[in-house]
């Protein structure tokens, strides 16, 4: 990946703290996200939707939250986290309206995301950032600090805080749900 595409990449801090952070994000926007993130995946959004289901607090926090759809792999000597490349983000279109609806302002994945999804960004206003898949790797480097902090019986799939410095990312779908993938 080319350092220089990222020049001129909006400095995006998260999570969100309000609502007009959300909405001057474009479809097509270069971002640099830093602050703290979460992970999670297929299991993980199931455990979270049906704890609110429930009735039942989150295990962290959702409103203004950036959920990144990825497992990391173990950290290498030296390292704070492994690879940590975005898995296929239309897997959790089936709790992501849940979560916007309670409060997840933004998430990270790859590819396109369903209708369903699409709808409740706009409803919602929030934000699906694109990240590229294969780069594990390279993602890992903006990674300064990783915790699980829910789930850990999950193993990869445990929910992980992250702070990030710098982590490369898309804005596919904007608060309008404009969609970058349909242009």
């Amino acid at each position: 990946m080319r350092r220089d595409f990222w020049d001129g990449a909006l400095r995006v801090s998260v999570p969100f703290t309000d609502d007009l952070s959300v909405r001057r994000l474009k479809a097509g926007s270069k971002v640099l996200l830093s602050g703290i993130v979460y992970t999670a995946r297929d299991a993980a959004h199931k455990r979270i939707v049906e704890a609110l289901d429930r009735g039942e607090e989150p295990p962290f926090k959702l409103d203004g939250q950036v959920i990144y759809y990825a497992g990391p792999c173990p950290p290498p000597p030296g390292r704070v986290i492994g690879s940590l490349g975005p898995t296929t983000s239309g897997r959790m279109d089936p709790y992501a309206p849940r979560l916007c609806a309670a409060g997840v302002k933004g998430m990270i994945g790859k590819g396109k995301r369903s209708k369903a999804v699409v709808r409740a960004i706009a409803r919602y206003g929030a934000v699906y950032f694109a990240t590229i898949g294969g780069l594990g790797a390279l993602l890992s480097q903006a990674v300064k600090e990783a915790e699980v902090v829910v789930y850990p019986d999950l193993g990869p799939e445990a929910v992980y805080r992250l702070e990030i410095v710098d982590f490369p990312a898309l804005v596919a779908i904007d608060s309008l749900g404009r969609d970058m993938y349909d242009r």
